[in-house]
């Protein structure tokens, strides 16, 4: 996956289209990411010991990864990401910049 937790992110298409966020989870077995404040759906929910009101709730559902870019951290815009050896480590590249993503 070319994004990992604690990326800063812009959704590309779909209802959220053009909103940023945070990263919060990231699943590579399912090709999705958990961004913060992106994707909020609604649940209902019965009342339980730990939700004694019960009532409906606000979450963030996970997206496909493909629907998300990384913002340059020079710009803030959104860039492609690239890869290079360093030192023997692969690092991340910003596309637009050139900066490493990686600290």
């Amino acid at each position: 996956m070319h994004v990992k937790k604690g990326d800063k992110v812009q959704v590309i298409t779909g209802k959220d289209k053009g909103k940023q966020g945070v990263i919060l989870e990231a699943y590579p077995k399912k090709d999705r990411v958990l961004v913060e404040g992106v994707n909020v759906v609604k649940k209902h929910a019965k009342p339980s010991q730990d939700n004694p009101q019960g009532g409906i709730l606000n979450f963030e559902a996970p997206i496909h990864v493909s629907n998300v870019m990384l913002l340059d951290p020079k710009s803030g815009e959104p860039t492609r990401v690239g890869y290079e050896v360093k030192d023997g480590k692969k690092v991340r590249i910003a596309k637009k910049s050139g900066q490493a993503l990686d600290k």
